[in-house]
Parts: C-alpha cells; structure tokens; sequence
C-alpha cells in the first residue's frame, strides 16, 4: 500500500518537471518552416502562431532549438 503511494507521488512529480533542457526542435529540412507562438500585438490578447523556416527565425533574432520546446506548434515540411 505505501508503495504504491510513493509510486504516485513520484509520478505526479515527474509529470510536474518542465521539460528538459537538452531539448531542442527536431529536425527538418532547410525548407520546412518551423510553427511557433508568438506574444500578442499591442492592443489584443490574442496569441498568434507564426510559421517561418529556420533561417528566417533567425534573421528575427529567435534561436529555434531554445524556443521550440516552450513554443513550439508544429512543422510544415
């Protein structure tokens, strides 16, 4: 019985964890754009999503492989 108390306690901490640090997007092709939340504009509430390739986050000063975990939608390839 206290086992199986201590196997849900520890479960429910682990489901509590933020996500790894060592995560990162996945990979994709040079021409897949990476889907991502993104602030709301002055004036709403409303989050968007944006989708731009790798190279195109970057130009905006967005490193996609610490981003991604936090804010991370889905990839178009």
């Amino acid at each position: 019985m206290a086992s199986s108390k201590l196997i849900i306690a520890l479960a429910t901490v682990a489901a509590s964890l933020p996500v790894s640090a060592g995560a990162q997007a996945p990979a994709a092709p040079a021409a897949a754009r990476y889907c991502m939340r993104v602030e709301a504009e002055t004036g709403t509430r409303i989050e968007s999503v944006q989708c731009w390739t790798r190279d195109e986050w970057a130009s905006l000063g967005v490193n996609v492989d610490v981003d991604w975990p936090k804010e991370g939608v889905r990839i178009l390839a």
